[in-house]
């Protein structure tokens, strides 16, 4: 997948912040060891989800917020040689601030 990817509905694209390389001893941690992390930054966000009368409900999360999101949820996408991660508004449980 490459170019621009606009997401629908209530969904957003999401770009994993990376983890650290090392522990606070020192200890380097090998890429198979890593878990992958449940923070990111919002690349992009849908225009939210309709309720049952058709009327839109606005997204709460906006592009540039930094989030912490479920561990499993999302689906995992190529853009522009970048991982991201496409997520559902419901699998996000926080924005940081």
């Amino acid at each position: 997948m490459s170019g621009k990817l606009r997401p629908l509905h209530n969904r957003l694209i999401v770009k994993r912040n990376e983890e650290e390389e090392k522990t606070a001893g020192g200890i380097i941690i090998p890429d198979s060891a890593k878990e992958k992390p449940q923070e990111g930054d919002v690349l992009a966000v849908g225009p939210g989800r309709r309720d049952k009368q058709g009327e839109r409900i606005a997204m709460e999360i906006q592009k540039g917020d930094r989030i912490l999101f479920s561990k499993y949820g999302g689906t995992e996408a190529k853009l522009d040689g970048d991982d991201v991660l496409i997520l559902s508004e419901d699998d996000v449980l926080a924005i940081l601030e």
